[in-house]
């Protein structure tokens, strides 16, 4: 499902709101969980799961087509954990 299929749904269900005002409020939610990681906070979403920062190290790796070793510059990578209820969906258990 893409961004636009997202508020195409909300829009659907919710007829009393404009479209407009449904993609702006997606877009809100979406730039506040980015800011939020920026920050370097967690942000949970009891039972669909939780967006966190991951920091990786600097390190030595390895060109594999030359096999030269390069310098990883450390970095932060996003990282999302599944809720429990979202798991349990998944595996075939209770729907939500």
């Amino acid at each position: 499902m893409t961004k636009s299929e997202l508020i195409a749904r909300i829009a659907e269900l919710n007829p009393h709101l404009y479209q407009r005002d449904v993609e702006r409020i997606v877009s809100t939610i979406f730039d506040e969980i980015a800011s939020a990681l920026a920050r370097g906070d967690r942000v949970e979403l009891r039972g669909f799961g939780a967006f966190s920062v991951k920091h990786r190290d600097a390190r030595v790796g390895r060109n594999p087509r030359t096999g030269e070793t390069v310098s990883v510059d450390a970095k932060a990578a996003p990282y999302f954990k599944t809720g429990k209820q979202l798991r349990e969906l998944l595996n075939g258990g209770e729907s939500v």
